[in-house]
C-alpha cells in the first residue's frame, strides 16, 4: 500500500498474517509526494472477477453523433423499430457533387467567443467575411485530432483557432455537441411531436478505439457541458468505438450491399462500377446447405447474409480509415446470437486523410516558401480555408488509373498576397521552383499531374497498410478471412487500390460497404440500441494500484524494504486489476475493498497506475505511470452504541470496476449499510 497519512486509508485484513498492510509509506518512499493515497487490496486471495449483466435504462430513441475529424453527422432510430435508421436531414450549403449527409467539422465563433454556426454554414460564412474582419473571428476545423495528440490532456487544454487565438478545448467541443443536440431534437420533434424530450433519448458519441481513457472522459465532459445528459443520468450517454460501430453495422448487411475489391475490373474508379460480392460467395452457399441449423440461428439473430455464410469462430478485421486516424479492430463472430468477441486490442495511429492535406501544404511550402505559407495562414485565414476547400474537391477525384492533370484554384487573395510579399507573381515562383510536376495553367490555376496528386497520398496510405500488416502478423489474428474497409477516407479509390494490391496476395478478401462513409454513424445507432453486442473486449493497458506486500528476501529488491513496528514490508508493489491484452467480458467486475482510516472521513482517493507491459512488478518500473484516481465520496457513518472505550467498528467500502466496456466504470457500496457510495475514476486530473 501507498498512503499519504492525511488521506487516511486502511486495508481489510483476513486471517492472522495479512500479506498487505495499511501502514503509510515512509517519507523516503518515492511516491509519498502524491496528492492522494493508495489503499491496500483485500489481503486474502483476490476474488475472481464476477460477471454481471449490464442494466439497460429505458429510452424511446437512440441518437448517435459521429464526431469526425473532417466531417460529422447524426442519425437516430426509435426503440419500437431499432433497425430503421433515420439519417439526418441534408445540410444546407455544401460542395457540388458531394453527398451532404454529413457536414464539415467546422465551428465558427464570434470575436466575443459566442457560438455563431457549425458545418457548411460556418465554413461559407467565414469564407465571405472581409479579410480584415475575419482575423477577429474564431474558426476551428479538424480540431478533433488535438485531443488524440495531446499528451497531457486536461479540462483546461486549449485549442487554437486558424487566426491564432486560443480557447478552452472543452468549450469548443461543447459548442459543437450542443449544435448537434439542438438540430437532432428539433428533427425528432418535427417527426414525433408527442415524444417527450426528458429521459427518452439515449445519446451515443463515437470516438476512435485507439483513444486513451482521458480522451474518452474528455468527450463525456464536453457532452455534460453541452447538456446532452446530466451527470446524474450518465447512463443515457454511451461512448461507441468507431471500428466497433462499423463492425456492428456490417454484420447487418446483405451481400448486394457490399463490394469485393478483388472483383474490381482493372481501371475502374468509382465504387458503383464494381461487381457485387454475391458471386464470390456462391461456393459458400452450397456449403451452407449442409449447415442450415447454424444459419437459422444467425438469421434469427438479425445478422446479414454475409454473416450467415460465415461459421462460428470466423474472424475478420475492420479498418476504419477516417480523417484523422486509422483504427483497427479484430472480431470473432459468435453463435448462436451473432455477438462479437474482440481478439486483439485496438491498434492504429494518426494516418488519416488529413495527412494528404498536410502533404499538400508541404508541397506549397516547397514552391512558395514555408515562411510565406505560415504568414499567409496567419494573416489571411479565410483565404487559406478557401484554398483547402479547393484542394479537397480535387483530392476526392484522385484515382490510381485517372488520366489527365488536375487544376487547383488559387484564391485571388493568395495570388495578390504573394506578389506583395515577394515582389513577383506566383507563375514566376513556379518556374523557379524545383517542383517540376506542378505548373501554372492558362486559366490561372495550379496544374498538377495525376502522379503528383497520388504521391501526396503515399505517406498516409503506406502508414495505413503498415498498421494493417502489423496487425495481421499477430498470432491472435491468424485465420482472418475478411477485411472491411470503412470510414470517410475509405471512399478514396487511391486507398482502396493500394490496400487491395498490398493485401490481396495474402488471400484476404477486402470488402467495402456501399455507404462506406456512413458505416460508423449507422453502426453507432445500432450499438446504442444493443450495446451488449460486443460481448468481450481486450484491455489496451495493464491497470492497477500500489500496495505494500510482506517483504521476501531474494525476491524483492533491498531498496524496497520498509520496516515498521517490527514487520518487514515491500513498498511500491504494483497490484494488477487487469493485464494488457487480457480478455474481459462485458459486465465482468473486479472487486476490491477499502476501509477509511478515520471514522469521520468523507473522501477517499486512490491513485491508479497503468503500463503497456503485462508483467510490471512495481509502480516505479519504467513505463508505469500514474494515469488517474479513484475517488469515493462517503456519507457520514451511521452512529451506533459502542462499549465503553471500544473503538468504532471499521467501515468497509466495496468497489466493483468494469474493464470490459468502452469506458472503465466503477461502482461502490458501503457494506455495513448496503447503500451505494458515489464513486468515479478521473483520468483528467493528472
Amino acid at each position: 500500500m501507498l498512503a499519504v497519512p492525511e488521506m487516511g486509508l486502511q486495508g481489510l485484513y483476513s486471517g492472522s498474517s495479512p500479506e498487505r498492510s495499511p501502514v503509510p509509506s515512509p517519507p523516503s518512499s518515492p511516491r509519498t509526494q502524491e496528492s492522494c493515497g493508495i489503499a491496500p487490496l483485500t489481503p486474502s486471495q483476490s476474488p475472481k472477477p464476477e460477471a454481471r449483466a449490464p442494466q439497460q435504462a429505458p429510452f424511446s430513441v437512440v441518437v448517435a453523433i459521429d464526431f469526425g475529424t473532417t466531417s460529422s453527422g447524426y442519425a437516430f432510430s426509435f426503440a419500437s423499430d431499432p433497425e430503421a435508421i433515420h439519417m439526418m436531414r441534408k445540410w444546407e450549403g455544401g460542395d457540388p457533387g458531394v453527398a451532404h449527409q454529413k457536414t464539415p467539422t467546422c465551428l465558427l465563433l464570434t470575436p466575443e467567443g459566442a457560438f455563431h454556426s457549425f458545418g457548411y454554414t460556418a465554413r461559407d460564412y467565414y469564407h465571405d467575411l472581409d479579410p480584415e474582419e475575419a482575423r477577429d473571428w474564431l474558426y476551428f476545423e479538424k480540431f478533433k485530432m488535438k485531443i488524440h495528440s495531446a499528451t497531457d490532456l486536461t479540462l483546461k487544454t486549449q485549442l487554437e483557432a486558424v487566426n491564432g487565438k486560443k480557447m478552452p478545448a472543452l468549450e469548443v467541443f461543447a459548442h459543437a455537441l450542443r449544435f448537434f443536440k439542438e438540430h437532432a431534437l428539433q428533427e425528432l420533434r418535427d417527426q414525433c411531436p408527442s415524444l417527450p424530450e426528458k429521459d427518452t433519448v439515449r445519446w451515443v458519441l463515437t470516438v476512435p478505439a485507439i483513444w486513451k481513457q482521458p480522451a474518452k472522459q474528455f468527450m463525456r465532459e464536453a457532452a455534460y457541458l453541452a447538456g446532452l445528459v446530466s451527470r446524474e443520468d450518465a447512463e443515457q450517454l454511451l461512448i461507441a468505438l468507431e471500428p466497433e460501430a462499423a463492425s456492428v453495422y456490417c454484420r447487418k448487411l446483405r451481400l448486394h450491399q457490399l463490394v469485393d475489391l478483388s472483383s474490381r475490373a482493372p481501371g475502374s474508379g468509382r465504387l458503383g462500377e464494381r461487381r457485387s460480392i454475391d458471386s464470390s460467395f456462391r461456393q459458400a452457399r452450397e456449403q451452407l446447405r449442409r449447415s442450415r441449423h447454424s444459419r437459422t440461428f444467425l438469421v434469427e439473430s438479425g445478422v446479414g447474409e454475409l454473416w450467415a455464410e460465415m461459421q462460428a469462430g470466423d474472424r475478420y478485421v475492420v479498418a476504419d480509415c477516417g480523417g484523422g486516424t486509422v483504427d483497427l479492430t479484430v472480431h470473432q463472430l459468435e453463435q448462436p446470437h451473432g455477438t462479437l468477441k474482440e481478439l486483439y486490442k485496438a491498434s492504429g495511429g494518426p494516418c488519416g486523410a488529413v495527412g494528404v492535406d498536410l502533404a499538400f501544404e508541404q508541397l506549397l511550402g516547397r514552391i512558395f516558401g514555408e515562411d510565406f505559407i505560415a504568414t499567409f495562414k496567419r494573416q489571411r485565414p479565410a483565404a487559406w480555408v478557401d484554398l483547402t476547400i479547393a484542394f479537397e474537391a480535387r483530392k476526392r477525384t484522385a484515382g490510381p488509373h485517372r488520366a489527365g492533370a488536375l487544376n487547383i484554384s488559387l484564391p485571388f487573395s493568395f495570388i495578390d498576397f504573394y506578389r506583395k510579399q515577394r515582389g513577383h507573381n506566383v507563375e514566376t515562383a513556379l518556374r523557379r521552383s524545383s517542383v517540376n510536376f506542378v505548373k501554372w495553367s492558362s486559366q490561372g490555376m495550379l496544374r498538377m499531374s495525376c502522379e503528383a496528386m497520388n504521391d501526396l497520398f503515399q505517406p498516409t496510405v503506406s502508414g495505413i497498410i503498415q498498421h494493417i500488416e502489423a496487425l495481421l502478423a499477430r498470432p491472435e489474428v491468424q485465420g482472418v478471412k475478411l477485411l472491411f474497409l470503412v470510414g470517410g477516407f475509405a471512399e478514396s479509390a487511391v486507398l482502396q487500390h493500394a490496400v487491395q494490391a498490398a493485401l490481396g496476395a495474402r488471400g484476404l478478401r477486402v470488402v467495402v460497404p456501399h455507404d462506406v462513409g456512413l458505416t460508423i454513424l449507422k453502426g453507432a445507432v445500432l450499438f446504442g440500441q444493443a450495446p451488449g453486442v460486443v460481448r468481450v473486449r481486450r484491455s489496451p493497458l495493464t491497470y492497477g494500484v500500489g500496495v505494500l506486500n510482506r517483504f521476501v528476501a531474494g525476491r524483492h529488491p533491498p531498496d524496497k524494504l520498509l520496516v515498521r513496528d517490527g514487520r518487514r514490508w515491500c513498498t511500491d508493489v504494483f497490484e494488477r486489476f487487469v493485464a494488457a491484452e487480457q480478455s474481459v467480458a462485458l459486465g465482468e467486475e473486479v472487486l476490491r475493498s477499502y476501509c477509511p482510516a478515520r471514522p469521520g472521513q468523507r473522501r477517499v482517493l486512490i491513485n491508479l497506475y497503468c503500463c503497456a507491459a503485462e508483467d510490471a512488478r512495481f509502480i516505479t518500473d519504467p513505463g508505469v505511470r500514474k494515469c488517474g484516481a479513484l475517488s469515493l465520496e462517503l456519507e457520514p457513518a451511521e452512529g451506533g452504541p459502542h462499549a465503553a472505550g471500544a473503538p468504532p467498528s471499521r467501515r468497509e467500502i466495496r468497489t466493483a470496476m468494469q474493464f470490459g466496456d468502452t469506458e472503465i466504470k466503477v461502482t461502490a457500496v458501503d457494506v455495513s449499510t448496503n447503500r451505494s457510495v458515489r464513486a468515479a475514476i478521473d483520468f483528467l486530473s493528472n
